[in-house]
């Protein structure tokens, strides 16, 4: 195989060496055709059109230098080409010399070559040359070696050429320039003029930018074709079958045929030199076939010598196999027995067989086994055995006996159910045992938290006695989530009121530990979502907690968002600028406690979250990721499938309409995640640098959290406020992490504002529609408070209570703006039922509150 191999790449390698060769010599072939065909219209322009002009009067212009006898030099501005006169001459003579060396200035104006032509006149029997080389230099230079030696044999050929009868055209062999090393072939043309001489043209016509330079130009030959003149052919493919290979010992020739002139251009290779060239190209294949050639021979060798004669290392690992064969047969914790019937001997066997083979008939089992699928029970000294039975595929008349201890069987599986119903009485003590600690625990702790926090104990000791009373609600979650006695309780709630809990819950911490907590959400504040909101608080509050204890510095960041693909699907992130969770406390997420978690200063982090969470996750049908890098932080990434409750769509005006707010805070997130909460309520959000805009809209109120910015109408926003208070009159200072707080304050403001201006308008009785008619607010009155009055009906009756609170939060602020006292009190009294849901009174508040707005509508009207 190797050898064919390497006789097929040689003969592939110099197949595609001739082959490329063959494609060169048709290229080459085609354009000399080219330039032939070219000269030849060129040399019927020169005789018949150039040469033969009418000649006028003879330009005084045209002067001619005398270089030696019978050699004159045509003087001209264009220096293109010179041209030589040999020979006397007349002036027509010297002014068709000067048409013709214009005219080839034209040709060769961008020919690099060098190029010649000679004209042997008939007329006068002078011969003109026309060269692009600088003839008179080497005419002054050379004297009679280089011009005249070229010119004579010129005129030589070309009168041999005129007195040829049947031969009009005719071409040179290939000539070499021994100056300039360039190659050339001449192309000559006779023409015949009745009553006077034969005129002849000759071009010298150049080859070398024709061959490439891989190819060395002394081994071409150019050749008269002896074989029937070739007729004009155009495609690629004739030019390639007019090319062919020969044979002439030592030499290779590599022949092509020009297509419209009698000629032949041959390319002469050595074979030595193809042998080496072919050898160079395959030196990579050849070095691979060696190789290949001696790693066989010498895997033949050792593969014939270790068939032949097997090593003692062989036998040694054939002793080692049988070794092992009767370790795992005697150690088999059944009976195994393989017997030869054809020779009635034993060919493998254990203990246990050879134990009971005098006490068993095989023959008569077999028979009996065949009629029960191969398997049989037999009883020995009062011990019960199954025995099956197998026959050998590879020896016909061997049998593969399996001998099992029924007894042995049955006591074994007795313990293992045994063990099982211990195993699971552990389970059930180790449950009860959680349960009742738990629920023992419990009240003491919370018994223990009071007291600390009635006593006045310190934020270290209060923090140590609520982290036990959250390590004893764990276990007890816990324990309820192992025996299935925990089910989601669903119900509707609004997840910004969690968020809003755990702020409160968890800022001692952060003003403790000094840290930043930036928590954004970018669901509706008032969409109602469908779930269990003590788990959803359980979860976010442990993480939290978590996400503090492991943080020593930077920030803690909570975001809520919603898919578009899956809006019932709410995406919580928590991430810390902490040192990074290692690999052992995340894996307390598979089980608890079974890795070391950190502390601070304060305490230390609980190794029951993780599982809690995970497993609570699973029971919500969500999903909890953490992910940690070492000195960047944690990431807790939560999903959990709170779907959105269905409400009918109504176009209530947002809280803040129509409100215009300065928003002159520094940091970025601050300020996105105001701006996004500001922007949800209706309010109309200008930044610090489009207030110097003289477009700019006025502005209401001023956030901002730089206490030196600080102006009348504006809000402090800050991290670490329990809600919003007062800083003076028309200043609050309140928490962007507390959404309610942020409402809240920005009501308070806008109330006050309202107020002032009221008390600048003129006063009158609270209880009559004087300070309404007064202030030209009539037909607000009208256009707003009757509909939100519908509203209160509507939503009570289809128990929507946060729409319920949001309608009479604003029903409040519009009668505080109208200094209408009595029905700001009512619905201060309405907001309180509501948050008690207490129907009744709602109900009753809702109507007396409409009874007082008919009233006020009639005075008005009156």
């Amino acid at each position: 195989m190797l050898a064919i191999l390497l006789g097929l790449t040689v003969h592939y390698a110099v197949n595609a060496w001739l082959t490329e060769k063959r494609y060169v010599m048709a290229g080459i072939t085609h354009a000399m055709q080219k330039r032939i065909d070219t000269w030849r219209f060129a040399t019927w322009q020169i005789y018949e059109n150039v040469a033969a002009a009418p000649s006028g009067s003879v330009s005084n212009s045209l002067q001619e230098t005398r270089l030696r006898p019978d050699v004159y030099y045509l003087e001209k501005n264009r220096r293109k080409t010179e041209a030589l006169i040999f020979g006397s001459h007349d002036s027509s003579t010297l002014e068709m010399t000067q048409r013709i060396s214009d005219y080839l200035d034209t040709l060769w104006g961008a020919e690099n070559s060098t190029w010649s032509m000679y004209f042997l006149n008939g007329m006068d029997n002078s011969l003109m040359l026309v060269s692009t080389l600088p003839l008179k230099d080497m005419a002054e230079r050379y004297k009679e070696s280089a011009i005249s030696t070229i010119v004579d044999a010129r005129r030589s050929e070309m009168l041999q050429q005129a007195n040829a009868l049947d031969e009009r055209e005719s071409f040179s062999p290939l000539r070499r320039f021994a100056w300039q090393n360039d190659h050339y072939f001449t192309l000559r043309t006779t023409f015949n003029q009745p009553g006077h001489l034969a005129t002849v043209l000759a071009f010298d016509l150049p080859v070398n930018d024709l061959i490439p330079r891989n190819m060395p130009l002394e081994n071409f030959q150019l050749r008269q074709d002896t074989a029937s003149p070739a007729q004009a052919r155009s495609s690629g493919d004739e030019e390639i079958r007019n090319t062919r290979i020969a044979l002439a010992n030592p030499n290779l020739e590599v022949i092509a045929t020009l297509s419209n002139a009698p000629l032949q251009l041959v390319y002469r290779v050595p074979l030595s030199s193809l042998v080496l060239d072919t050898l160079r190209n395959l030196s990579w294949p050849l070095i691979s076939w060696l190789a290949l050639l001696l790693l066989g021979c010498i895997g033949l060798l050792l593969l014939r010598r270790q068939s032949l004669r097997p090593s003692e290392n062989q036998s040694a690992e054939l002793d080692t196999l049988r070794l092992l064969n009767e370790e795992i047969v005697a150690s088999l914790p059944v009976g195994l027995l393989v017997y030869d019937f054809a020779t009635n001997r034993t060919l493998v066997s254990n203990k246990i067989a050879e134990h009971l083979l005098p006490h068993l008939n095989l023959q008569k089992i077999i028979n009996l086994s065949d009629q029960h699928q191969g398997i049989l029970q037999a009883t020995v000294n009062n011990e019960v055995y199954e025995i099956r039975h197998s026959r050998s595929t590879v020896f016909p008349h061997t049998q593969l006996f399996v001998i099992r201890d029924q007894d042995r069987e049955l006591l074994v599986n007795k313990k293992l159910q045994k063990a099982q119903q211990i195993l699971d009485r552990s389970h059930q003590t180790r449950q009860l045992l959680l349960q009742n600690l738990g629920q023992a625990l419990a009240q003491p702790v919370r018994e223990l938290t009071r007291s600390l926090q009635a006593g006045g104990a310190n934020d270290g000791q209060l923090e140590q006695a609520q982290s036990v009373a959250r390590l004893v609600d764990d276990i007890v979650l816990l324990n309820q989530l192992e025996t299935h006695d925990w089910v989601p309780a669903p119900g509707h709630f609004l997840l910004q009121e969690i968020l809003n809990q755990q702020v409160r819950d968890i800022l001692p911490l952060m003003r403790r530990k000094g840290l930043t907590l930036m928590v954004s959400s970018a669901l509706p504040s008032d969409e109602p979502r469908l779930g269990d909101p003590r788990a959803v608080a359980k979860l976010i509050g442990s993480l939290l907690h978590y996400a503090i204890t492991t943080t020593t510095w930077g920030k803690v960041s909570l975001t809520a968002t919603a898919n578009d693909a899956q809006p019932d699907r709410v995406q919580i992130e928590i991430i810390d600028t902490g040192a990074g969770l290692r690999r052992e406390e995340i894996a307390n997420s598979e089980f608890p406690f079974l890795g070391d978690t950190q502390a601070d200063r304060y305490g230390q982090a609980s190794g029951l979250t993780f599982f809690l969470c995970k497993q609570l996750c699973k029971q919500l049908g969500g999903q909890l990721d953490i992910y940690a890098r070492d000195e960047i932080g944690t990431r807790y990434a939560l999903s959990l499938p709170l779907p959105v409750e269905a409400r009918a769509e109504r176009e209530d005006e947002p809280l803040l309409a129509d409100v215009t707010i300065l928003m002159d805070i520094t940091v970025d997130d601050v300020r996105k995640m105001v701006t996004q909460r500001l922007e949800s309520w209706g309010a109309q959000c200008v930044s610090a640098d489009e207030r110097a805009v003289s477009q700019a809209p006025q502005y209401d109120l001023t956030v901002t959290d730089d206490p030196d910015r600080l102006t009348p109408w504006s809000l402090l926003v800050c991290d670490d406020e329990d809600g919003f208070r007062t800083i003076s009159d028309n200043q609050y200072r309140v928490n962007f992490n507390l959404s309610d707080a942020l409402q809240d304050a920005i009501l308070a403001l806008i109330e006050q504002q309202l107020s002032q201006d009221m008390l600048e308008a003129p006063q009158g009785d609270a209880n009559s529609p004087t300070s309404l008619l007064a202030g030209g607010y009539f037909q607000l009155f009208v256009d707003t408070v009757p509909d939100d009055v519908k509203r209160l009906y509507t939503e009570l009756a289809s128990g929507d209570y946060p729409s319920l609170a949001q309608t009479a939060h604003r029903l409040k602020g519009v009668f505080a703006m109208l200094n209408l006292v009595p029905g700001k009190q009512l619905c201060e009294t309405l907001e309180l039922h509501i948050n008690a849901c207490d129907n009744v009174n709602i109900q009753s508040i809702t109507s007396e509150i409409d009874i007082y707005v008919n009233q006020l509508m009639q005075q008005g009207n009156q």
